[in-house]
């Protein structure tokens, strides 16, 4: 056994990777482990085009570490259960260079978790560490707006 044998949970599966606890955990996902819907944006922390969710939290891969991950359920894009959202997403047309879209979705799925029906400020305020280069803010909104109508609907039927 290694030093650096790690044991992690990554959308409700067990990998055990020998890998540097300091790395982040994005390197790990997309390089060791083959899940490349997680994109490298900034490398900083300020785009979101990294964000995965840790313990059903929105975190940024670039700057977490596989250590910090130890004994937590690390989500993807490649794991997140939100068909509404991403039939909204396709329905509003959000999507268009998609290279910030994982983060986003990751970002939204988030904030629909702890708010069934946020406001258009609580979408701002939960959206805005995620950048979208083509601008497609609005749709972003309409599609989490929509995503969250659709959860109504169907709590009321």
């Amino acid at each position: 056994m290694s030093d650096n044998e790690l044991k992690l949970n990554i959308n409700g599966k067990q990998f055990t990777l020998d890998a540097d606890p300091n790395m982040p955990i994005l390197w790990a996902v997309r390089d060791m482990l083959g899940m490349t819907g997680t994109k490298y944006g900034c490398g900083a922390g300020l785009c979101g085009a990294c964000t995965i969710h840790i313990d059903g939290e929105p975190a940024r891969a670039c700057l977490t570490n596989l250590k910090q991950v130890q004994g937590k359920s690390v989500t993807t894009i490649e794991g997140l259960e939100a068909d509404k959202l991403r039939r909204a997403w396709s329905e509003h047309n959000v999507p268009q260079c998609g290279y910030c879209q994982s983060g986003q979705l990751m970002s939204a799925a988030a904030l629909l978790s702890k708010k069934q029906r946020p406001s258009e400020t609580e979408i701002d305020d939960a959206m805005s560490g995620n950048i979208c280069r083509c601008g497609t803010y609005n749709r972003i909104k309409s599609a989490i707006l929509s995503a969250a109508e659709s959860s109504k609907m169907e709590a009321e039927l």
